[in-house]
């Protein structure tokens, strides 16, 4: 009797995590999300929230995710004008998937030692 020949499977990332990961995965961003998961905040209140984060990087972070349709800029005519921003209604579905991700690394991740 002749053997079959044993298919492989072509073991292959599913789109939509890749895509995901290609926003979510860069540094900050998901900080950014979790920090703008409980209200709207002002760009400085922003940096403080994140530390370690640079004006520049956090600018651009938040432009990418603007752009991706997470976050929202809101400007309010002054004097003085100010400026926020805020999650989305998609920015704000990461939420609950963002508090998942952080209970799972608390319970099986060690923590890095901090710099």
């Amino acid at each position: 009797m002749a053997e079959k020949a044993q298919e492989h499977v072509k073991a292959e990332c599913d789109g939509a995590i890749s895509l995901a990961f290609t926003l979510l995965g860069k540094r900050w961003n998901g900080m950014i999300i979790d920090v703008l998961g409980s209200q709207p905040l002002t760009f400085v209140t922003l940096r403080r929230a994140v530390t370690g984060i640079s004006d520049a990087v956090l600018s651009d972070r938040l432009s990418e995710l603007a752009a991706a349709g997470l976050v929202a800029r809101t400007v309010k005519d002054g004097p003085p004008v100010s400026v926020s921003y805020e999650l989305t209604a998609a920015g704000q579905r990461l939420i609950p998937v963002l508090k998942q991700l952080g209970t799972w690394a608390s319970e099986n991740l060690e923590h890095a030692p901090q710099a």
